[in-house]
């Protein structure tokens, strides 16, 4: 897939597209039919299915003081943007001054004069521009005066969502703040997971008999502080089953948020290693023990617990 991070440097190859727009923050079920349309418009058409995506978020502008709450940051979003098979990403970096941007405008300079557009893809509630000016009948009217399509996007759901809702970021976000995976899931169409490079720890762990790789949790939405069982892709391939804690670790009086994952059968060492953990399950709450042994009885009873969830053998 190519990536144009600027506008200033627009490719032709990637020019002319079937253009998706949105955030795709989570690429869930929903984003996997924008882009399916996308693709189909492109293959008719005879040119490539590309999408435009924001970075920075818009609310990590406009709320800069906000809670961390990316489902998948940048680099996980390419990865899966990449994955649904579209061609070229255009990365519109999100500033002050393209946030003032009059709706016109934007179509104008960015659609029509940089990259070209030949047909325009987006949700049913898709706004833009200046105090998000810019809605769907602005784009259909501009589109029949500049010459390009339209394709509007309705909502698109099943049994995993509320009545009249489809799949949604908002409603993938607070399935994981309350520790319903199995909803999370439903929605990305696959497990919700975090990447990153194994950091050192306290290595505490080690000394009873549970040792951890360790990732920091960054940009990522914090879900339900608790136990979960894991799936680990190795940064080879492999994938080994586990047993994961995400919080704050109180029975140390840790106060940063962290993710440790301690993998099943596992010797080898991981430090400096990029991993994702993905989550299967929730066990349980994060709680304090009163010291290490009932900790290490506890731990021992999750790894039994996850390791039915994964089918991983005792």
């Amino acid at each position: 897939m190519l990536v144009v991070d600027s506008l200033d440097r627009v490719p032709p190859q990637a020019q002319g597209a079937v253009l998706a727009v949105g955030n795709f923050d989570g690429v869930h079920r929903g984003h996997g039919a924008l882009i399916a349309a996308t693709k189909a418009l492109a293959d008719e058409m005879g040119t490539i299915a590309a999408v435009m995506t924001f970075e920075p978020h818009p609310r990590m502008l406009f709320k800069p003081d906000t809670a961390p709450f990316r489902l998948t940051p940048a680099a996980d979003k390419l990865r899966l943007l990449a994955g649904q098979g579209v061609d070229a990403a255009i990365v519109l970096p999100f500033t002050t001054e393209l946030a003032a941007m009059p709706a016109e405008d934007f179509v104008l300079d960015i659609f029509v004069n940089r990259l070209r557009a030949v047909h325009v893809v987006i949700g049913f509630d898709f706004c833009f521009g200046q105090a998000r000016g810019g809605d769907v009948a602005l784009l259909r009217y501009m589109g029949e005066m500049e010459g390009f399509g339209v394709t509007v996007v309705s909502p698109v759901g099943d049994n995993d969502c509320k009545p009249g809702a489809g799949f949604s970021s908002s409603a993938i976000r607070k399935a994981l703040e309350t520790g319903d995976i199995a909803v999370a899931t439903a929605q990305l169409g696959r497990p919700w997971s975090v990447t990153g490079k194994v950091r050192q720890g306290d290595q505490r762990g080690r000394t009873i008999g549970f040792p951890t790789a360790n990732l920091g949790l960054a940009d990522y939405l914090r879900p339900a502080l608790g136990v979960y069982a894991v799936e680990v892709v190795l940064d080879d391939g492999r994938i080994v089953p586990g047993v994961a804690n995400i919080g704050r670790r109180p029975t140390f009086g840790k106060l940063d948020e962290n993710l440790e994952v301690h993998l099943f059968d596992f010797a080898e060492d991981l430090y400096g290693r990029q991993i994702e953990v993905r989550l299967l399950a929730f066990i349980r709450a994060e709680r304090k023990f009163a010291g290490l042994d009932e900790l290490k009885a506890q731990i021992a009873a999750d790894s039994l617990t996850a390791r039915r969830i994964t089918a991983a053998p005792v």
